[in-house]
């Protein structure tokens, strides 16, 4: 048996999701946190299956959300769904409702949040909502799990037996219901043999759904016979068809509010949430108030308890490595396999993971920041610049994402509703330092820039940005002329973070950054000893620079010798950071033969201060890694534009890059 779960964004539908499978998903206070199905088996029925799609405010094409829930319903046709309600906005949530009921398939509503309905004076008539709409309707808290038995076994009862939605027809006598019979009367036979309701495709065909209108199959002659009917609708009624449509299905969601809901009074987190908001989203305080922020957040991370975290775990590295480097000179170990075992995986994997404190500790803040709802109001705060590029605030939520990793960045850009905006996202995102950039950044500053440690992190955040705004100016005006699309986005009031929550995040991110050190980074680092260790004939050498390792390196040096920086490890490590940037930091300490706690020291020899500088410009916006692009190359279905994003920020981070060296030995 599979469900569908389909509510509005931010309605909780991936609280029930994991209330229902037992599943750990990501909860965000910011719309848009789903941006592709997922299934998990419901944890009280065996073999029924419940589907997370996309948040959606109507089944109209408009955005890739909206797309993703109509195509599954129509093409997987689920035996159930369950259309979660945000019942403290039931009006505007039950627009999508009556769009589920013509599709006339088992439904059952649950009517989240009711516990906030409660404590707010408001109430809702279950019984008779679910007379008025013709389907049960069942009161739920997700966030507390009340109610959530009830719903799996009244969803069960409804799939297994086929209990189809008793009320499907929303239009008075008149104009709309005249056109809307009439048009269902002349697709009916074409609807049933595409297994579609004949009242569903009815109302696709009056609002010009092309995609539906091809599923059908219908002749010339049937389209002008149902147009007439159409637009003798919109003569009689005075409106546009789409505008009558709104208007009858909210005409028959006023009458059934008035039977049934007693309106909350103001809640307390809303009257709150306008207090702060007058502060965190003034015209004039927002902008500078988020940069104070997030500077606090990168001088605790990289400062005050991140680093010193790091550097804790990196002497616990260092120690088990004297260990097994010890047991392994004991043992008698071959030299050889010796060197592979501490010189290529202790060194290089080891370097890695110490910095895994600092990434725990920056998503520790970043997720207090989004499941507080502060997120969603910097995005909005954010849309008026991103206009002035081309964008909207839309546009920041994928952005925002890339601060952790490009992959799901790129991904969540098919919430964007116009693919020119979505494909400039796309283009734009890599441009945000990710996670996986941290440990260059961490270690660099503190070997060169210790005392300046939180600004360097945030000059290579803002510089990235302020990079991104121009290569976006430069596209708004060339490859993506036009104008972006009117931004429209729910902010949420502010609800104190769930620890629940903030510790899920915290630990996806350590997984994956474990996971990436434990397979991408081992084998990089494997592949990097053998060739540092072994010439063109394969005997082991004395010196590296002898090695076949250097043999790539020195002939590759030469394009960064402008840069500053043309000793063969330094490109060789920029080379290895195409299959994980922490790759760069792993290298280059297999390649120094350094522990992380000397590694610093090493790179004295090997960098100034400006030529560090112009390498962290360097690092911060050459292309992403083999993961990142191949995202990019499938979201765009494009493999020409997806060697087009690495050429082009392969080239940028050498302009920009070569321009900070040369003006800094200029003023230096």
């Amino acid at each position: 048996m599979i469900l569908a779960l389909v509510g509005n964004q931010n309605c909780g539908k991936t609280t029930l999701f994991n209330q229902l499978t037992g599943s750990n998903q990501h909860v965000g206070n910011f719309p848009g946190v789903t941006v592709d199905q997922k299934m998990g088996e419901v944890r009280s029925k065996k073999g029924c299956q419940v589907v997370d799609l996309p948040g959606i405010y109507s089944l109209r094409p408009y955005t890739n959300e909206e797309i993703v829930t109509r195509d599954f319903i129509l093409n997987e046709k689920p035996d159930g769904i369950i259309n979660i309600v945000d019942a403290t906005n039931i009006e505007r949530n039950l627009y999508l409702t009556l769009q589920l009921l013509e599709m006339h398939i088992p439904m059952v509503l649950a009517l989240n949040m009711m516990d906030e309905v409660r404590g707010n004076g408001g109430s809702v008539d279950v019984e008779q909502m679910a007379v008025e709409l013709g389907i049960p309707v069942v009161p739920i808290s997700a966030v507390k799990d009340e109610g959530v038995e009830d719903l799996i076994d009244t969803v069960y009862r409804v799939a297994k037996k086929k209990e189809m939605p008793r009320v499907t027809d929303f239009c008075e006598k008149g104009d709309v219901h005249r056109c809307i019979h009439a048009v269902c009367h002349q697709v009916e036979d074409h609807a049933q043999n595409n297994g579609m309701s004949p009242r569903f495709a009815a109302v696709k065909i009056i609002e010009n759904d092309t995609d539906i209108i091809k599923r059908l199959e219908l002749s010339q002659n049937e389209l002008d016979m149902m147009e007439h009917s159409i637009e003798e609708m919109e003569t009689d009624h005075h409106m546009d068809r789409n505008a009558a449509l709104a208007d009858m299905r909210y005409t028959f969601i006023e009458k059934v509010c008035a039977k049934t809901v007693t309106k909350c009074q103001e809640s307390r987190e809303h009257k709150r949430s306008v207090k702060i908001d007058r502060v965190l989203t003034d015209k004039y305080l927002a902008i500078p108030m988020f940069l104070g922020i997030m500077l606090l957040i990168f001088w605790l991370t990289f400062g005050l308890i991140g680093q010193g975290l790091s550097d804790l775990l990196s002497i616990g590295i260092d120690r088990v490595t004297a260990l097994a480097d010890h047991a392994l000179t004991v043992y008698g170990m071959n030299p050889v396999v010796h060197s592979l075992v501490i010189d290529g995986v202790f060194a290089g994997v080891g370097s890695v993971l110490s910095f895994l404190p600092i990434i725990v500790v920056l998503f520790f803040f970043l997720s207090i920041l989004e499941d507080s709802g502060y997120m969603a109001r910097v995005a909005f705060v954010m849309d008026k610049l991103l206009r002035k590029i081309g964008l909207s605030g839309r546009s920041f939520v994928p952005m925002l994402i890339g601060f952790g990793c490009t992959v799901p960045a790129v991904m969540s850009s098919r919430t964007l509703s116009s693919e020119r905006d979505r494909k400039m996202t796309i283009m734009l995102t890599p441009y945000i330092s990710c996670s996986a950039k941290i440990p260059i950044y961490a270690v660099f500053a503190a070997a060169f820039f210790e005392k300046y440690q939180a600004l360097v992190m945030m000059g290579l955040y803002v510089g990235g940005i302020v990079v991104g705004i121009l290569v976006a100016l430069l596209f708004n005006h060339t490859l993506f002329k036009g104008n972006p699309v009117p931004f429209v986005m729910e902010l949420p009031n502010y609800r104190f973070p769930s620890a629940k929550s903030v510790l899920l995040l915290m630990w996806d991110k350590a997984k994956d950054f474990i996971q990436r050190a434990f397979t991408v980074i081992f084998f990089a680092t494997i592949i990097i000893w053998f060739l540092q260790t072994f010439d063109t004939r394969l005997n082991v050498v004395a010196d590296s620079s002898d090695s076949l390792l250097a043999l790539v390196g020195k002939w590759i040096a030469p394009v960064f010798a402008p840069l500053g920086f043309d000793d063969w490890r330094v490109s060789t490590s920029l080379i290895c950071g195409f299959t994980a940037k922490e790759a760069v930091v792993s290298t280059m300490s297999v390649l120094t033969g350094t522990s992380m706690a000397n590694l610093g020291a090493a790179l004295g020899g090997m960098f100034t201060p400006l030529t560090a500088v112009s390498f962290l410009v360097f690092t911060l916006l050459y292309t992403p890694c083999v993961a990142a692009i191949a995202a990019i190359r499938r979201e765009m279905d494009s493999r020409l534009q997806s060697v087009g994003v690495v050429v082009m920020q392969c080239v940028a981070a050498w302009i920009v890059a070569f321009i900070v060296y040369r003006a800094g030995g200029i003023f230096l």
